[in-house]
């Protein structure tokens, strides 16, 4: 989803500053657009976990309990359907089984999350990930 939008879809007020702006951040900043496809909650822990080897369904689930089984489903196919992961059914599995793979694609994008992570680290003293687990430095 641009950020225009999400923009569209976005229930404000016609009239008010809020809209104006986000009328003018839809009309004038492809980055937004960039950071409104990385930004959903989950999608950069779910993307991580898959590239550290945590590939099937119930693996997610159990990595991020608190995480519902909806989202988690969504987050995957929105994965799946921007090339940055790819699902595969298992053949010869009862039940059968799907295991999803980051791309070549997503390594470049997490080398990008990496570095805005180190960044953040040493320009506004962030603590190491205070949810979860650590991004290896």
């Amino acid at each position: 989803m641009s950020f225009k939008q999400f923009y569209m879809a976005t229930k404000v007020k016609e009239c008010s500053t809020n809209a104006y702006n986000l009328k003018v951040l839809a009309d004038s900043c492809e980055v937004n657009d960039v950071l409104a496809m990385i930004s959903p909650r989950w999608k950069m822990q779910i993307l991580y976990s898959i590239s550290k080897g945590v590939r099937q369904f119930n693996c997610l689930q159990k990595t991020f309990p608190s995480l519902s089984d909806q989202v988690l489903g969504k987050r995957l196919k929105e994965l799946v359907n921007e090339g940055l992961v790819e699902k595969t059914m298992l053949a010869d599995t009862v039940p059968q089984q799907t295991l999803y793979t980051h791309t070549k694609r997503a390594e470049a994008l997490l080398e990008i999350i990496l570095e805005l992570y180190l960044w953040g680290k040493k320009e506004w003293d962030l603590q190491a990930c205070t949810v979860g687990k650590k991004l290896p430095v």
